[in-house]
């Protein structure tokens, strides 16, 4: 178990912070960490893979690579299943759940595909248990593998993490598709706010105006104060056969020892949100984060609220759509809500469009010296706020393709 390969999958646009992130806990390089689209590659120890698990802020899974090899037809799947020591890693006693993506695949059926995968797992368990095989269990099981197909080979993966990474454990008020901790962390790495690579802070302030529950304001107060994204929730591995507690606790305590010793105090960091229900929300989350005493939340429109310090610091914001906001800045009568993926795609200018504009004016008269990183699905955004971009960094929410924009406010009237 000590030369595995691990596959970290995560959004498009964040591989390479990932991977520096990767290089960071791991101390591996060169050609045992390799970035590539949608993820990083890294060979490492399994005590490695639970520190992955623990401390990632970027990655999506953290993946164990069983097999690799051709493929033609589903009996070809069959054959690369059943080659691999299954029993390792889980029981018969144990239920298990396949899950099959593919690029580019020339079979017919995923499904069949899945299930002659499924077939080849139950299979080495009855040669090897005595007629005795693992239960299939879609919910809940004790046991994930992945299965991806491009072309022509496939891979399998046993899967450490159970739950999505960006599942901290903290945010159980919500509104409306809510931004992902894993997106709200690769901004404040892409703002250079936060530096994967050292784990440090700029030590700006921080500020988010339309902070709806809470997602990135918590993300970036947890970072400053060293505290582990994954210290709240329960992990994948904690049902797989190498697993072993007293490993397990001692990497928690490691973590727990090193948040005590990191001040962050000294980095403020700061959220409102037109919606008082949301910052209701923000602030109960904040607690169960461990981060009430970091990050300051009052309600407020963005439009009319000051900088929260003097002297400069950093705005970051994925601008809400729809209900959340109308002309002005006001309150929707649903209180909470982001557009699904459609109406997020659409342009601004029909979606509260005056908002944009106002809120550019606003920051150009009252937050000269900030740095706006603006995140959004609409590329006209910076002509719609007649401000020019001075960065705009490639990003995926979701099946979303993003922008996160730099705007650097300097005194003066936007252009008319």
């Amino acid at each position: 178990m000590n030369d595995l390969s691990f596959f970290l999958p995560c959004a498009a646009g964040v591989e390479e912070f990932l991977a520096q992130e990767v290089h960071a806990l791991t101390g591996r390089a060169g050609q045992d960490l390799l970035s590539l689209r949608g993820g990083v590659r890294v060979r490492a120890g399994w005590r490695d893979g639970l520190k992955l698990n623990l401390h990632s802020r970027l990655a999506q899974r953290v993946l164990v690579e069983l097999a690799h090899g051709p493929y033609r037809s589903e009996n070809d799947l069959y054959a690369l299943a059943s080659g691999v020591a299954w029993e390792i890693w889980f029981t018969p006693k144990q239920t298990f759940k396949i899950e099959t993506t593919a690029q580019h695949s020339p079979l017919q059926s995923l499904n069949f595909a899945t299930l002659r995968i499924k077939d080849a797992i139950a299979d080495r368990f009855r040669a090897k248990a005595n007629g005795v095989r693992p239960s299939i269990e879609t919910q809940w099981p004790d046991c994930r593998v992945f299965a991806h197909l491009t072309t022509d080979t496939c891979t399998l993966y046993i899967d450490t993490s159970g739950e999505p990474l960006f599942k901290r454990g903290w945010r159980q008020d919500k509104g409306d598709a809510p931004l992902k901790e894993t997106l709200a962390a690769a901004m404040l790495a892409a703002s250079g706010w936060w530096n994967p690579e050292t784990g440090e802070v700029s030590g700006q302030p921080l500020y988010d105006p339309c902070c709806g529950s809470g997602t990135i304001a918590i993300e970036a107060a947890q970072i400053a104060r060293g505290i582990a994204a994954g210290s709240l929730r329960r992990f994948g591995f904690e049902k797989l056969l190498p697993f072993q507690a007293h490993v397990w606790s001692a990497i928690r305590q490691e973590a727990t020892d090193s948040a005590r010793a990191v001040d962050g105090g000294g980095t403020p960091v700061f959220g409102s949100d037109v919606s008082h229900r949301m910052v209701d929300f923000a602030q109960r989350n904040a607690e169960r984060a461990g981060v009430e005493g970091a990050v300051e939340f009052r309600g407020g429109d963005a439009l009319q609220r000051m900088p929260p310090v003097e002297g400069g610091g950093v705005i970051m914001l994925n601008p809400p759509y729809g209900e959340r906001i109308a002309v002005g800045g006001v309150a929707g009568a649903g209180g909470g809500g982001r557009p699904g993926a459609r109406e997020a795609a659409q342009s601004t200018e029909g979606d509260g469009g005056d908002f944009f504009p106002q809120l550019a004016t606003h920051w150009k008269k009252n937050y000269a010296g900030w740095t706006a990183w603006v995140l959004t699905p609409d590329l006209k955004l910076p002509k719609l706020m007649r401000l020019k971009e001075s960065r705009r960094v490639p990003m995926w929410n979701g099946p979303i393709e993003c922008r996160l924009f730099r705007f650097d406010m300097v005194a003066g009237s936007a252009r008319k």
